[in-house]
């Protein structure tokens, strides 16, 4: 296995920091939205639909951050094309 380099390892680092950039940010302007909620002591919880939805979004960008499907994977299909081809290449 190759290790990694340099720049790709400053790519994952970033998109791991840009994610707790939106986990914080998520965090916080929730948090206003109920506080605003609680002040004015309205009945329905309408803080909870925008918290679902960004809290799915939040959730689909933790997992392509930190665990990355090899089915969304440039690198492993890099590596089949890059197989497939030298498979190509012996069989002439």
């Amino acid at each position: 296995m190759q290790s990694a380099t340099d720049n790709q390892l400053r790519e994952v680092a970033r998109k791991r920091v840009d994610f707790r950039k939106h986990l914080i940010t998520y965090l916080i302007i929730n948090g206003l939205l109920w506080a605003i909620w609680f002040v004015t002591g309205a009945k329905y919880p309408w803080p909870l639909w925008p918290t679902a939805g960004w809290g799915i979004g939040l959730i689909f960008h933790y997992i392509f951050e930190f665990n990355p499907s090899h089915l969304l994977s440039e690198e492993e299909e890099f590596k089949k094309i890059k197989k497939k081809m030298e498979e190509e290449k012996n069989v002439t």
